[in-house]
C-alpha cells in the first residue's frame, strides 16, 4: 500500500489499477482494508506514514467525480468513498471493488488515495488487460514464481516493471516510460545520455 498511498497517491508511479487473481481476491481485499484502515489521515508533518491532503480543491473534486462515477457504473465502495471528516483537502482512503476496464477511472491518472480493484483469472488475461492502455510508465507485480517474473518483465508494456516490491528504484536506475508515458530516461548512465549530443565525424584523404 505504500506504493499506492505514498503522498496520498499523488505520485506519477502510483499504481492506478490493482488486478487481483480471482482465487485470492476476497482474502486480499480484506487484508488491504485492514491495512488502509490502520493508516492515519493527517497532515504530512508527522514522523510516521500518513495519508495527507490533496494538493488543491480541483484535485479533490476530480477524485470525488471518479469515485462517484465508478459507483454509478456498478463499482462497490468497500471503504471510504467520500471526503474525509477532517474537511479541507482530505479525501478518505477508498477501496473500490468490481471495477471494470471500461470505466473512466481505469484510464485516468487518479492522483488520489483510491484503490480500484479488478478481478482476473489467468496470467495471459491480466497481461493483455494491463497493456490495453495508452500509458506505460510502471507496472508492479507480485509473484513467487521466477519463471512468471521473467514473463511479466518481458511482456508488460511499461518502462519499469517492479516485481514483488512497492519501490520503483533510486537515482542509479533508468526512470521513464513507454507509449504516452514519455520518451527517454532519467537516472543512471542512460539518463546522462539524454544530455549528450552524439557526434559522428568522418575524416578522409588526410596526408
Amino acid at each position: 500500500m505504500s506504493a499506492k498511498l505514498r503522498n496520498s497517491g499523488q505520485v506519477c508511479i502510483s499504481p492506478n489499477r490493482v488486478y487481483v487473481q480471482a482465487n485470492v481476491h476476497d482474502a486480499f481485499v480484506q487484508r488491504v482494508k485492514a491495512l488502509v484502515e490502520a493508516i492515519p489521515v493527517d497532515q504530512g508533518l508527522q514522523d510516521r506514514f500518513v495519508v495527507g491532503p490533496l494538493i488543491n480543491r480541483a484535485s479533490i473534486e476530480k477524485v470525488a467525480r471518479l469515485v462517484d462515477d465508478s459507483r454509478e457504473r456498478g463499482a462497490k465502495v468497500m471503504l471510504g468513498g467520500h471526503p474525509h471528516a477532517k474537511g479541507g483537502l482530505f479525501y478518505a482512503p477508498t477501496i473500490l471493488l468490481d471495477v471494470a476496464d471500461d470505466m473512466p477511472i481505469a484510464s485516468t491518472e487518479v492522483f488520489g488515495p483510491i484503490v480500484p480493484v479488478y478481478r482476473f483469472s489467468t496470467e495471459a488475461e491480466v497481461i493483455a488487460r494491463s497493456n490495453d492502455s495508452e500509458y506505460g510508465l510502471v507496472a508492479y507485480a507480485f509473484t513467487r514464481e521466477l519463471g512468471r517474473s521473467f514473463r511479466l518483465s518481458r511482456n508488460l508494456e511499461a518502462g519499469m516493471v517492479i516485481l514483488s516490491s512497492g519501490s520503483a528504484g533510486t537515482a542509479s536506475v533508468p526512470f521513464g516510460g513507454v507509449k504516452q508515458s514519455g520518451y527517454g530516461r532519467e537516472g543512471s548512465h542512460h539518463g546522462i545520455g539524454e544530455y549528450v549530443h552524439v557526434k559522428y565525424t568522418l575524416m578522409s584523404g588526410l596526408a
